[in-house]
């Protein structure tokens, strides 16, 4: 058990960077920049998994000589409690007067009496009455059987929680993805579908629960100081019968209110803008482009992003490249400039604006590398493959015009929602065994285990001494107020010893 309580230590002392540092499966963008601002420090915790605490191999060390450790303890104090429960009390010690509580009276009743008025007052308790020479009669009482039980259940759950955990991690996945709030839909029929991706040791992302969700609509209320105060989104799923029969069933999702379907879970996590831009090319082509831009300031929901176009009706695929165009900058939900600067004052889209650069040439799409939706390929722009043409503030509804002829038309904003998927098959045994590690700590603290003897000694006079003594076997607090009553009710009133070294009295009895 101590082996077990220190590991335990160890892991919860292991778990700490988890809490503190950021984590590559959470945030890998963070890392990098906590790498890159801590130098060496920030080197050497990364090559001691300091990023990645809990796949790492110390932590999978701890976690494991944790498991065998209180299996270890376990199996053997699990055989010596079915022992101690077949087993009877131990017998009455010759002297009680050593207990740590203790009282003697004499009385006029036979010793068969007293043993029979103790047997009814002791009802409940394991007890076993036993005859000694010269008429004197004794009996053995137990009781408190259920602090090791709940001890055990304690114990059992906290190795079921670790292994429900383990099975969790290998056969569970978790995804996330950005939907748009216009009837934009995701299905869960493959990883390509998501824009991050995690499975389990044990996962292959071949055999995913299938179902589909579709976001009609998002409303965000926020507080004066740009806090948010609450995030709707109006859903539409389909699972099971539904997908062949193509019924849809509404969900109003909410944070901490996921939607459960197909043993899945859809979580709402946050939300952003799409700008609207409306491309009119020199040829009187148009094309529409709405792709999320992601914030950058979490407080106002200023955000940045690229907005990408293929020039249309251009078969040659070289002159294609070199006419593509792309606009990145900031996104500003409630604008205020500050001089020619674009800021936002407030996170709702109550007066949305762009400060936008446009850049015309080759985007590198096509070069087979992969390239980030929120940005262009800076090693384009160094190569003069891609040329900046423009600059300019815009509000909505408001155009630009390039030298070619192109205009270039901001026509709003549109929300977009982050949607998480977790798939986790052992969440109702980590709940259940969560449960019985409560109960079985609340049960083990709360009963205390305790030993009390009579003794009934006839004396020459007629009388009979009786003797009583109690003995806590793990805990005395709490017990002496009962050994008072018990003692009154067997009519021994006479003054309780003080306490003494319970290892002695161990000893004695």
């Amino acid at each position: 058990m101590r082996t077990a309580l220190t590991l335990l230590f160890l892991l919860a002392l292991g778990a700490m960077p988890g809490a503190l540092l950021p984590q590559r499966s959470l945030n890998a963008p963070k890392v990098d920049d906590y790498i890159a601002d801590h130098g060496w420090w920030g080197r050497l915790l990364d090559r001691m998994q300091f990023f990645d605490v809990y796949a790492s191999f110390w932590f999978s060390a701890v976690y494991v000589l944790l498991f065998v450790s209180l299996v270890g303890c376990l199996l053997p104090r699990t055989w010596e409690y079915f022992r101690q429960m077949r087993a009877k009390p131990v017998l009455t010690p010759r002297n009680l007067s050593r207990m740590p509580h203790h009282a003697s009276a004499d009385t006029t009743a036979t010793p068969q009496a007293v043993v029979e008025r103790a047997r009814r007052r002791l009802r409940g308790w394991r007890a076993v009455t036993a005859e000694e020479p010269g008429g004197v009669r004794t009996i053995s009482a137990e009781r408190g059987y259920l602090r090791e039980t709940g001890n055990l259940v304690f114990h059992f759950s906290l190795l079921g929680l670790l292994v429900a955990f383990a099975l969790g991690k290998m056969f569970g996945y978790e995804g996330q993805v950005i939907v748009q709030a216009d009837g934009g839909q995701f299905c869960n029929s493959g990883v390509y579908n998501y824009d991050t991706f995690r499975p389990g040791l044990r996962v292959d992302g071949t055999q995913l629960n299938q179902f589909c969700v579709q976001v009609d609509d998002f409303e965000a209320n926020y507080l004066h100081s740009g806090q948010a105060e609450s995030f709707h989104a109006d859903l539409r799923y389909q699972s099971g019968a539904d997908l062949e029969t193509d019924t849809w069933r509404p969900y109003p999702l909410q944070v901490n209110s996921p939607l459960r379907t197909a043993g899945d879970r859809v979580y709402l996590l946050g939300h952003g803008y799409t700008p609207l831009f409306t491309v009119t090319f020199p040829n009187g082509e148009t094309r529409t482009g709405s792709t999320q831009w992601r914030p950058v300031n979490q407080v106002t929901l200023a955000s940045e992003g690229a907005t990408k176009f293929d020039p249309p009706n251009v078969p040659d695929a070289e002159q294609r490249r070199r006419a593509q165009l792309a606009i990145t900058g900031l996104l500003a939900p409630t604008a205020v400039f500050r001089g020619e600067l674009l800021d936002s004052a407030f996170p709702a889209a109550n007066d949305p604006a762009v400060a936008i650069d446009v850049y015309r040439g080759d985007l590198g799409t096509d070069s087979g590398r992969g390239q980030s939706i929120f940005s262009i390929d800076p090693k384009m722009v160094q190569d003069g493959k891609l040329e900046k043409v423009a600059r300019q503030n815009l509000k909505q509804g408001e155009e630009l015009t390039l030298d070619d002829g192109t205009v270039i038309r901001f026509d709003g904003v549109r929300d977009w929602v982050s949607l998480q998927v977790s798939h986790d098959p052992t969440q109702v045994w980590v709940l259940v065994f969560a449960v019985l590690v409560i109960l079985g700590l609340g049960v083990s603290l709360r009963i205390k285990r305790r030993r009390v003897w009579v003794r009934a000694t006839p004396q020459e006079d007629g009388r009979t001494v009786v003797e009583v003594g109690g003995l806590a076997r793990t805990d005395q607090a709490g017990y002496g107020e009962e050994f008072t009553g018990l003692a009154r009710d067997l009519g021994v009133t006479g003054d309780l010893l003080a306490e003494r070294d319970p290892r002695a009295d161990k000893e004695e009895s």
